[in-house]
Protein backbone atom coordinates (compact mmCIF):
# COMPACT_ATOMS: atom_id res chain seq x y z
CA UNK A 1 0.00 0.00 0.00
CA UNK A 2 1.14 3.81 -1.04
CA UNK A 3 1.71 6.44 1.22
CA UNK A 4 -0.96 7.85 -0.98
CA UNK A 5 -3.46 4.93 -0.62
CA UNK A 6 -6.45 4.87 1.81
CA UNK A 7 -5.58 3.37 4.69
CA UNK A 8 -9.13 1.55 5.33
CA UNK A 9 -10.09 0.37 1.05
CA UNK A 10 -6.71 0.68 -0.29
CA UNK A 11 -7.27 2.80 -2.93
CA UNK A 12 -5.58 5.62 -4.34
CA UNK A 13 -6.79 9.11 -1.94
CA UNK A 14 -5.56 12.13 -0.64
CA UNK A 15 -9.00 13.03 1.01
CA UNK A 16 -8.58 13.51 4.21
CA UNK A 17 -5.26 13.36 6.29
CA UNK A 18 -5.31 11.42 9.28
CA UNK A 19 -2.07 11.52 12.15
CA UNK A 20 -1.18 7.75 10.92
CA UNK A 21 -2.42 7.49 7.16
CA UNK A 22 -4.77 9.07 4.63
CA UNK A 23 -8.34 8.07 4.13
CA UNK A 24 -10.84 7.98 1.05
CA UNK A 25 -14.36 10.28 0.58
CA UNK A 26 -16.13 7.27 0.78
CA UNK A 27 -14.56 5.50 3.72
CA UNK A 28 -14.64 8.72 5.57
CA UNK A 29 -18.53 8.64 5.02
CA UNK A 30 -18.99 5.44 5.65
CA UNK A 31 -17.01 5.68 9.41
CA UNK A 32 -18.98 8.87 9.94
CA UNK A 33 -22.45 7.59 9.08
CA UNK A 34 -21.64 4.17 11.00
CA UNK A 35 -20.38 4.97 14.37
CA UNK A 36 -19.21 2.09 16.49
CA UNK A 37 -18.24 1.09 20.04
CA UNK A 38 -14.49 2.19 20.29
CA UNK A 39 -12.21 -0.57 21.94
CA UNK A 40 -10.45 1.83 23.83
CA UNK A 41 -13.59 4.07 25.75
CA UNK A 42 -16.35 2.13 24.82
CA UNK A 43 -18.75 5.82 23.50
CA UNK A 44 -20.04 4.97 20.31
CA UNK A 45 -18.21 7.12 17.97
CA UNK A 46 -16.60 7.11 14.43
CA UNK A 47 -13.48 5.52 14.77
CA UNK A 48 -10.93 6.05 12.75
CA UNK A 49 -7.67 6.58 14.51
CA UNK A 50 -4.87 3.80 15.78
CA UNK A 51 -2.98 4.17 18.90
CA UNK A 52 0.58 3.91 17.30
CA UNK A 53 1.58 5.22 13.89
CA UNK A 54 3.59 2.30 13.29
CA UNK A 55 2.01 -1.01 13.76
CA UNK A 56 -0.91 -1.78 11.64
CA UNK A 57 -2.65 -4.54 13.56
CA UNK A 58 -3.45 -1.94 16.54
CA UNK A 59 -7.29 -1.16 17.48
CA UNK A 60 -8.83 1.24 15.40
CA UNK A 61 -10.58 3.88 17.78
CA UNK A 62 -11.84 7.39 17.99
CA UNK A 63 -9.77 10.79 17.86
CA UNK A 64 -9.89 11.04 22.15
CA UNK A 65 -8.69 7.83 22.74
CA UNK A 66 -5.42 8.35 19.68
CA UNK A 67 -5.10 11.95 21.42
CA UNK A 68 -5.85 13.44 17.80
CA UNK A 69 -8.48 16.30 16.77
CA UNK A 70 -11.57 14.67 15.18
CA UNK A 71 -12.07 14.73 11.50
CA UNK A 72 -15.39 13.69 11.78
CA UNK A 73 -16.30 17.02 14.36
CA UNK A 74 -18.48 19.89 12.93
CA UNK A 75 -16.70 23.25 13.01
CA UNK A 76 -19.11 24.76 14.70
CA UNK A 77 -20.55 22.82 17.67
CA UNK A 78 -17.78 20.13 17.59
CA UNK A 79 -19.98 17.05 17.59
CA UNK A 80 -19.56 13.93 15.94
CA UNK A 81 -23.35 12.73 15.86
CA UNK A 82 -25.67 13.11 13.04
CA UNK A 83 -23.37 13.79 10.27
CA UNK A 84 -24.95 16.10 6.89
CA UNK A 85 -22.71 18.76 5.63
CA UNK A 86 -19.39 18.84 4.67
CA UNK A 87 -18.28 20.23 7.79
CA UNK A 88 -21.00 20.99 9.92
CA UNK A 89 -23.58 18.18 11.59
CA UNK A 90 -27.47 18.45 11.17
CA UNK A 91 -28.63 19.82 14.44
CA UNK A 92 -26.54 23.20 13.84
CA UNK A 93 -28.22 23.47 10.00
CA UNK A 94 -31.39 22.90 10.94
CA UNK A 95 -30.45 25.05 14.03
CA UNK A 96 -29.95 28.02 10.98
CA UNK A 97 -32.89 27.10 9.20
CA UNK A 98 -35.18 27.34 12.01
CA UNK A 99 -33.97 30.67 13.33
CA UNK A 100 -34.53 32.13 9.42
CA UNK A 101 -37.72 30.82 9.25
CA UNK A 102 -39.46 31.98 13.00
CA UNK A 103 -37.37 35.01 13.42
CA UNK A 104 -39.90 37.86 14.00
CA UNK A 105 -39.08 40.88 11.98
CA UNK A 106 -40.22 43.42 14.77
CA UNK A 107 -37.78 41.79 17.24
CA UNK A 108 -35.26 40.46 15.06
CA UNK A 109 -35.77 37.12 17.76
CA UNK A 110 -37.71 34.23 17.15
CA UNK A 111 -40.65 34.93 17.76
CA UNK A 112 -42.32 34.42 21.20
CA UNK A 113 -45.06 32.03 20.97
CA UNK A 114 -43.27 30.28 18.40
CA UNK A 115 -39.91 29.44 20.69
CA UNK A 116 -41.70 25.98 21.93
CA UNK A 117 -41.77 24.63 18.26
CA UNK A 118 -37.87 26.02 18.15
CA UNK A 119 -36.84 24.22 20.90
CA UNK A 120 -39.22 20.69 20.08
CA UNK A 121 -37.66 20.74 16.51
CA UNK A 122 -33.81 22.07 17.10
CA UNK A 123 -33.85 18.86 19.70
CA UNK A 124 -35.54 16.54 17.72
CA UNK A 125 -33.97 13.15 18.61
CA UNK A 126 -33.40 13.31 14.57
CA UNK A 127 -32.52 17.08 12.97
CA UNK A 128 -31.89 15.02 9.64
CA UNK A 129 -35.74 14.49 9.53
CA UNK A 130 -36.26 18.21 10.65
CA UNK A 131 -34.39 19.78 7.58
CA UNK A 132 -36.10 17.17 5.43
CA UNK A 133 -39.40 18.41 6.61
CA UNK A 134 -38.13 22.19 5.78
CA UNK A 135 -37.42 22.05 2.59
CA UNK A 136 -39.43 19.46 1.24
CA UNK A 137 -42.29 20.57 -1.80
CA UNK A 138 -44.79 21.95 -1.19
CA UNK A 139 -43.44 22.81 2.37
CA UNK A 140 -46.94 23.89 3.55
CA UNK A 141 -46.10 23.45 7.28
CA UNK A 142 -42.95 25.70 6.80
CA UNK A 143 -44.49 28.15 4.95
CA UNK A 144 -47.37 28.81 7.12
CA UNK A 145 -44.74 28.82 10.19
CA UNK A 146 -43.01 31.22 8.47
CA UNK A 147 -46.33 33.50 7.92
CA UNK A 148 -47.09 33.35 11.81
CA UNK A 149 -43.89 34.67 12.70
CA UNK A 150 -43.79 37.37 10.58
CA UNK A 151 -47.60 38.16 11.85
CA UNK A 152 -49.03 37.55 8.80
CA UNK A 153 -51.26 34.48 10.37
CA UNK A 154 -52.80 34.17 13.37
CA UNK A 155 -51.34 31.37 16.07
CA UNK A 156 -54.63 30.01 16.62
CA UNK A 157 -56.96 27.14 15.80
CA UNK A 158 -59.34 29.55 14.35
CA UNK A 159 -56.18 29.76 11.98
CA UNK A 160 -56.16 25.70 10.88
CA UNK A 161 -60.63 25.58 10.65
CA UNK A 162 -60.39 28.24 7.59
CA UNK A 163 -57.98 26.04 5.98
CA UNK A 164 -58.05 22.53 4.21
CA UNK A 165 -58.51 19.80 6.46
CA UNK A 166 -55.48 17.94 4.63
CA UNK A 167 -52.61 16.19 5.93
CA UNK A 168 -50.09 18.72 5.77
CA UNK A 169 -52.41 21.53 7.56
CA UNK A 170 -53.30 18.88 10.40
CA UNK A 171 -49.28 18.15 10.96
CA UNK A 172 -48.62 21.76 11.65
CA UNK A 173 -51.85 21.96 14.13
CA UNK A 174 -50.96 19.16 16.47
CA UNK A 175 -47.33 19.97 16.24
CA UNK A 176 -48.34 23.11 17.69
CA UNK A 177 -50.59 21.77 19.92
CA UNK A 178 -48.29 18.76 21.40
CA UNK A 179 -45.93 21.61 22.30
CA UNK A 180 -47.98 24.22 23.87
CA UNK A 181 -48.31 27.04 21.64
CA UNK A 182 -52.21 25.75 20.63
CA UNK A 183 -54.56 24.48 23.45
CA UNK A 184 -54.75 20.46 23.24
CA UNK A 185 -57.16 19.25 20.78
CA UNK A 186 -58.75 16.19 19.78
CA UNK A 187 -58.07 16.10 15.40
CA UNK A 188 -60.30 13.43 14.68
CA UNK A 189 -63.47 15.42 16.65
CA UNK A 190 -62.40 18.70 14.84
CA UNK A 191 -62.73 17.13 11.86
CA UNK A 192 -66.04 15.75 12.29
CA UNK A 193 -67.57 19.23 12.42
CA UNK A 194 -66.54 20.39 8.85
CA UNK A 195 -67.86 17.19 7.37
CA UNK A 196 -71.40 17.76 9.69
CA UNK A 197 -71.44 21.41 8.05
CA UNK A 198 -71.26 19.60 4.71
CA UNK A 199 -73.73 17.14 5.48
CA UNK A 200 -76.49 19.42 6.71
CA UNK A 201 -76.56 21.93 3.72
CA UNK A 202 -78.67 20.52 1.61
CA UNK A 203 -81.35 19.50 4.12
CA UNK A 204 -84.72 21.27 5.29
CA UNK A 205 -83.69 24.07 7.98
CA UNK A 206 -85.97 21.51 9.94
CA UNK A 207 -84.14 18.44 10.05
CA UNK A 208 -80.68 20.12 9.66
CA UNK A 209 -81.77 21.75 12.82
CA UNK A 210 -82.84 18.70 14.93
CA UNK A 211 -79.55 16.72 13.44
CA UNK A 212 -77.26 18.78 14.32
CA UNK A 213 -78.20 19.22 18.15
CA UNK A 214 -77.83 15.67 17.80
CA UNK A 215 -74.82 15.05 16.98
CA UNK A 216 -73.48 18.24 19.58
CA UNK A 217 -75.98 17.28 22.23
CA UNK A 218 -75.18 13.34 22.32
CA UNK A 219 -72.42 12.07 19.54
CA UNK A 220 -70.16 14.57 19.81
CA UNK A 221 -70.54 14.89 23.53
CA UNK A 222 -70.08 11.26 23.59
CA UNK A 223 -66.70 11.39 21.68
CA UNK A 224 -65.27 14.07 24.00
CA UNK A 225 -65.90 11.75 27.06
CA UNK A 226 -64.10 8.78 25.29
CA UNK A 227 -61.62 11.51 24.54
CA UNK A 228 -60.69 12.06 27.86
CA UNK A 229 -60.46 8.46 28.62
CA UNK A 230 -57.86 8.06 26.08
CA UNK A 231 -59.99 5.49 24.15
CA UNK A 232 -60.80 7.11 21.33
CA UNK A 233 -60.04 5.27 18.15
CA UNK A 234 -60.81 5.14 13.54
CA UNK A 235 -63.87 2.97 14.56
CA UNK A 236 -65.53 5.06 17.14
CA UNK A 237 -65.18 8.09 15.20
CA UNK A 238 -66.57 6.28 12.38
CA UNK A 239 -69.52 4.84 14.28
CA UNK A 240 -70.25 8.70 15.53
CA UNK A 241 -70.44 9.18 11.65
CA UNK A 242 -72.44 6.49 10.78
CA UNK A 243 -74.90 7.61 13.87
CA UNK A 244 -75.63 11.23 12.11
CA UNK A 245 -76.05 9.49 8.54
CA UNK A 246 -78.68 7.20 10.23
CA UNK A 247 -80.42 10.11 11.24
CA UNK A 248 -80.27 12.04 8.29
CA UNK A 249 -81.95 8.82 6.60
CA UNK A 250 -84.63 8.31 8.75
CA UNK A 251 -85.75 11.76 8.99
CA UNK A 252 -85.70 11.88 4.90
CA UNK A 253 -88.09 9.00 5.10
CA UNK A 254 -90.14 10.05 7.62
CA UNK A 255 -90.44 13.17 5.14
CA UNK A 256 -91.39 10.91 2.34
CA UNK A 257 -94.23 9.46 4.49
CA UNK A 258 -95.41 13.16 5.69
CA UNK A 259 -93.84 12.79 9.16
CA UNK A 260 -91.79 14.29 11.31
CA UNK A 261 -89.25 12.94 14.04
CA UNK A 262 -90.63 15.71 16.21
CA UNK A 263 -94.59 15.58 15.79
CA UNK A 264 -96.33 12.60 13.94
CA UNK A 265 -93.51 9.97 13.57
CA UNK A 266 -95.28 6.72 14.45
CA UNK A 267 -93.71 3.13 15.55
CA UNK A 268 -95.21 1.88 12.86
CA UNK A 269 -93.51 4.21 10.57
CA UNK A 270 -90.48 3.11 12.43
CA UNK A 271 -91.20 -0.65 11.72
CA UNK A 272 -91.81 -0.27 8.28
CA UNK A 273 -88.34 1.43 7.68
CA UNK A 274 -86.90 -1.79 9.18
CA UNK A 275 -88.77 -3.64 6.77
CA UNK A 276 -88.05 -1.82 3.20
CA UNK A 277 -84.35 -1.07 4.30
CA UNK A 278 -83.84 -5.00 5.81
CA UNK A 279 -81.81 -4.27 8.14
CA UNK A 280 -81.35 -4.56 11.53
CA UNK A 281 -82.15 -1.07 13.77
CA UNK A 282 -79.02 -1.70 15.50
CA UNK A 283 -77.68 1.72 13.77
CA UNK A 284 -80.77 3.64 14.65
CA UNK A 285 -80.67 2.89 18.09
CA UNK A 286 -78.84 6.07 19.06
CA UNK A 287 -80.73 8.36 17.43
CA UNK A 288 -84.28 6.86 17.99
CA UNK A 289 -83.11 6.67 21.95
CA UNK A 290 -81.94 10.09 21.70
CA UNK A 291 -85.52 11.75 20.36
CA UNK A 292 -87.62 9.46 23.39
CA UNK A 293 -84.95 10.71 26.13
CA UNK A 294 -85.14 14.40 24.78
CA UNK A 295 -88.69 13.79 24.35
CA UNK A 296 -88.99 14.86 20.97
CA UNK A 297 -90.57 11.73 20.49
CA UNK A 298 -92.08 9.47 23.12
CA UNK A 299 -94.05 7.55 20.66
CA UNK A 300 -90.85 5.45 18.95
CA UNK A 301 -89.72 2.48 21.06
CA UNK A 302 -86.57 0.21 20.27
CA UNK A 303 -87.53 -3.86 21.13
CA UNK A 304 -84.82 -4.91 23.55
CA UNK A 305 -82.40 -7.27 22.35
CA UNK A 306 -80.65 -8.96 24.72
CA UNK A 307 -76.85 -9.52 24.22
CA UNK A 308 -75.75 -12.81 23.40
CA UNK A 309 -72.82 -15.10 24.44
CA UNK A 310 -69.39 -14.37 23.25
CA UNK A 311 -68.36 -16.96 20.79
CA UNK A 312 -64.44 -17.86 20.93
CA UNK A 313 -63.44 -18.67 17.30
CA UNK A 314 -59.95 -19.61 17.79
CA UNK A 315 -58.29 -22.77 19.22
CA UNK A 316 -55.92 -22.67 22.15
CA UNK A 317 -53.32 -24.64 19.59
CA UNK A 318 -54.02 -21.56 17.19
CA UNK A 319 -53.60 -19.24 19.42
CA UNK A 320 -49.86 -20.17 20.61
CA UNK A 321 -48.95 -20.75 17.46
CA UNK A 322 -49.77 -17.24 17.08
CA UNK A 323 -47.82 -16.00 20.00
CA UNK A 324 -44.94 -18.40 18.53
CA UNK A 325 -44.81 -16.44 15.34
CA UNK A 326 -44.94 -13.12 16.99
CA UNK A 327 -41.67 -13.97 19.06
CA UNK A 328 -39.84 -15.10 16.50
CA UNK A 329 -40.65 -13.63 13.28
CA UNK A 330 -38.43 -10.43 13.23
CA UNK A 331 -39.48 -9.66 10.03
CA UNK A 332 -42.57 -7.67 11.71
CA UNK A 333 -42.14 -4.31 13.28
CA UNK A 334 -41.53 -4.29 16.81
CA UNK A 335 -44.93 -2.82 17.51
CA UNK A 336 -47.26 -5.44 15.64
CA UNK A 337 -45.10 -8.20 17.19
CA UNK A 338 -45.54 -6.35 20.92
CA UNK A 339 -49.29 -5.36 20.47
CA UNK A 340 -50.29 -9.23 19.00
CA UNK A 341 -48.41 -10.53 21.81
CA UNK A 342 -50.79 -8.23 24.40
CA UNK A 343 -53.41 -9.39 22.95
CA UNK A 344 -53.03 -12.95 22.50
CA UNK A 345 -51.09 -13.21 26.04
CA UNK A 346 -52.99 -10.49 28.41
CA UNK A 347 -56.10 -10.13 26.64
CA UNK A 348 -55.51 -6.48 26.06
CA UNK A 349 -57.37 -4.28 23.37
CA UNK A 350 -55.30 -2.37 20.97
CA UNK A 351 -56.88 0.80 22.23
CA UNK A 352 -55.40 0.28 25.33
CA UNK A 353 -51.88 -1.10 23.65
CA UNK A 354 -51.51 2.14 21.88
CA UNK A 355 -51.88 4.51 24.88
CA UNK A 356 -49.55 2.69 26.87
CA UNK A 357 -46.73 4.61 28.30
CA UNK A 358 -43.26 4.61 28.96
CA UNK A 359 -43.79 4.73 32.84
CA UNK A 360 -46.54 2.01 32.69
CA UNK A 361 -42.95 -0.20 31.99
CA UNK A 362 -40.56 -0.97 35.34
CA UNK A 363 -37.26 -2.73 34.45
CA UNK A 364 -36.18 -3.83 37.84
CA UNK A 365 -32.74 -4.64 39.00
CA UNK A 366 -32.49 -7.91 38.18
CA UNK A 367 -33.63 -7.37 34.75
CA UNK A 368 -37.29 -8.55 34.92
CA UNK A 369 -39.79 -6.29 32.67
CA UNK A 370 -42.95 -5.66 33.79
CA UNK A 371 -46.12 -3.98 32.79
CA UNK A 372 -49.17 -2.59 34.54
CA UNK A 373 -51.89 -2.88 32.29
CA UNK A 374 -54.14 -1.72 35.30
CA UNK A 375 -52.83 -1.24 38.82
CA UNK A 376 -50.80 -3.94 39.40
CA UNK A 377 -47.41 -5.17 37.63
CA UNK A 378 -47.29 -7.70 35.16
CA UNK A 379 -43.90 -9.79 34.79
CA UNK A 380 -43.58 -10.15 31.10
CA UNK A 381 -42.39 -14.02 29.78
CA UNK A 382 -38.98 -14.74 28.34
CA UNK A 383 -38.33 -13.19 25.05
CA UNK A 384 -41.28 -10.78 25.80
CA UNK A 385 -38.87 -9.40 28.13
CA UNK A 386 -36.32 -8.88 25.95
CA UNK A 387 -38.28 -7.48 22.19
CA UNK A 388 -40.02 -4.62 24.66
CA UNK A 389 -36.06 -3.72 26.18
CA UNK A 390 -35.15 -3.37 22.90
CA UNK A 391 -38.00 -1.84 21.52
CA UNK A 392 -37.41 1.09 24.38
CA UNK A 393 -33.81 1.33 23.13
CA UNK A 394 -34.84 2.14 19.14
CA UNK A 395 -38.46 3.74 19.76
CA UNK A 396 -36.48 7.16 19.90
CA UNK A 397 -35.38 6.97 16.39
CA UNK A 398 -38.72 6.63 14.72
CA UNK A 399 -39.79 10.11 15.55
CA UNK A 400 -40.62 13.10 14.02
CA UNK A 401 -40.41 15.54 16.32
CA UNK A 402 -40.29 15.15 20.07
CA UNK A 403 -37.36 13.59 22.49
CA UNK A 404 -39.76 14.07 24.96
CA UNK A 405 -42.56 11.87 24.40
CA UNK A 406 -43.77 8.99 27.37
CA UNK A 407 -45.36 6.70 24.76
CA UNK A 408 -44.34 3.50 24.31
CA UNK A 409 -45.29 3.46 20.65
CA UNK A 410 -44.70 6.61 19.47
CA UNK A 411 -46.88 7.76 16.05
CA UNK A 412 -45.88 9.92 13.31
CA UNK A 413 -47.51 12.65 14.34
CA UNK A 414 -46.32 15.46 17.12
CA UNK A 415 -47.54 14.07 20.84
CA UNK A 416 -49.39 11.41 19.53
CA UNK A 417 -49.43 7.74 20.03
CA UNK A 418 -49.73 4.95 17.50
CA UNK A 419 -52.94 4.77 15.47
CA UNK A 420 -54.70 1.25 16.15
CA UNK A 421 -55.07 0.57 12.51
CA UNK A 422 -51.36 0.52 12.22
CA UNK A 423 -51.11 -2.85 13.97
CA UNK A 424 -54.58 -4.39 13.41
CA UNK A 425 -53.80 -4.18 9.58
CA UNK A 426 -49.97 -5.70 9.85
CA UNK A 427 -51.59 -7.98 12.70
CA UNK A 428 -54.86 -9.22 9.78
CA UNK A 429 -52.42 -9.33 7.22
CA UNK A 430 -50.75 -12.56 8.95
CA UNK A 431 -53.68 -14.19 9.34
CA UNK A 432 -54.03 -12.79 13.38
CA UNK A 433 -57.20 -11.09 13.82
CA UNK A 434 -57.32 -9.43 16.86
CA UNK A 435 -60.94 -8.87 18.57
CA UNK A 436 -61.17 -12.79 17.97
CA UNK A 437 -57.82 -13.22 19.58
CA UNK A 438 -58.64 -11.14 22.76
CA UNK A 439 -61.74 -13.13 22.99
CA UNK A 440 -59.68 -16.31 23.57
CA UNK A 441 -57.60 -15.06 25.78
CA UNK A 442 -60.02 -13.98 27.87
CA UNK A 443 -61.52 -17.06 27.57
CA UNK A 444 -58.49 -18.68 28.81
CA UNK A 445 -56.89 -16.51 31.70
CA UNK A 446 -60.62 -16.59 32.89
CA UNK A 447 -60.52 -19.88 33.77
CA UNK A 448 -57.53 -19.83 35.24
CA UNK A 449 -57.63 -17.11 37.28
CA UNK A 450 -60.13 -16.00 39.65
CA UNK A 451 -62.31 -13.18 38.19
CA UNK A 452 -61.54 -10.35 41.13
CA UNK A 453 -58.07 -10.76 40.43
CA UNK A 454 -58.12 -11.23 36.45
CA UNK A 455 -60.14 -8.00 36.33
CA UNK A 456 -57.82 -5.85 38.45
CA UNK A 457 -54.47 -7.57 36.54
CA UNK A 458 -56.32 -6.57 32.97
CA UNK A 459 -58.45 -3.34 33.94
CA UNK A 460 -61.73 -5.24 32.72
CA UNK A 461 -65.12 -4.90 34.90
CA UNK A 462 -65.71 -6.98 37.12
CA UNK A 463 -68.72 -7.90 35.74
CA UNK A 464 -66.89 -8.55 32.12
CA UNK A 465 -64.56 -11.19 34.51
CA UNK A 466 -67.23 -13.07 36.03
CA UNK A 467 -68.85 -13.57 32.46
CA UNK A 468 -65.90 -14.82 30.95
CA UNK A 469 -65.50 -16.72 34.29
CA UNK A 470 -69.17 -18.13 33.82
CA UNK A 471 -68.54 -18.53 30.07
CA UNK A 472 -65.11 -20.82 30.98
CA UNK A 473 -67.33 -23.07 33.18
CA UNK A 474 -65.52 -21.71 36.38
CA UNK A 475 -67.58 -20.41 39.26
CA UNK A 476 -65.26 -18.03 41.21
CA UNK A 477 -67.81 -17.00 43.86
CA UNK A 478 -66.29 -18.42 46.26
CA UNK A 479 -62.83 -17.53 45.97
CA UNK A 480 -62.85 -14.76 48.36
CA UNK A 481 -63.82 -16.76 51.46
CA UNK A 482 -61.57 -19.73 50.40
CA UNK A 483 -58.37 -16.92 50.77
CA UNK A 484 -59.53 -16.12 53.53
CA UNK A 485 -59.45 -19.37 54.96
Amino acid sequence: MSETSCFDCGNPSTHTRLPHAWMCKACRRRRHYHPQPCPGCQATRPLAYRLTDRADDTPIVCASCAGAESVFACSECGREDHPYGASRCARCILRERLTTLLTDPDTGQIHARLRPIFDELADSERPQTGIWWLRKQPGIGPRLLGQMARGELEISHDTFRALTSDRAHNYLRELLASAGVLPAYEPRIERILPWLDLKLAPLPANHADLVRRFAHWHVLRHLRNVARQRHLTKATTDNARDHISTAIRFLAYLDQHHATAAVAATQEQLEHYQTIHNISLASEYTFITWLRRSRINTQLRIPHAPAGTPAVTISDEQRWQHVERLLHDQTLRTYTRLGGLFTLLFAQPLSNIVAIRTNQITITTDDRVDITFSTIPVQMPAIVDQIIRNHLQQRGKSLYASRNTDWLFPGGKPGRHLNTENIRAQLVAIGIKPHESRKAALFQLAGETPAPVLAELLGIANTTAANWAKLAARDWTGYIADRAH
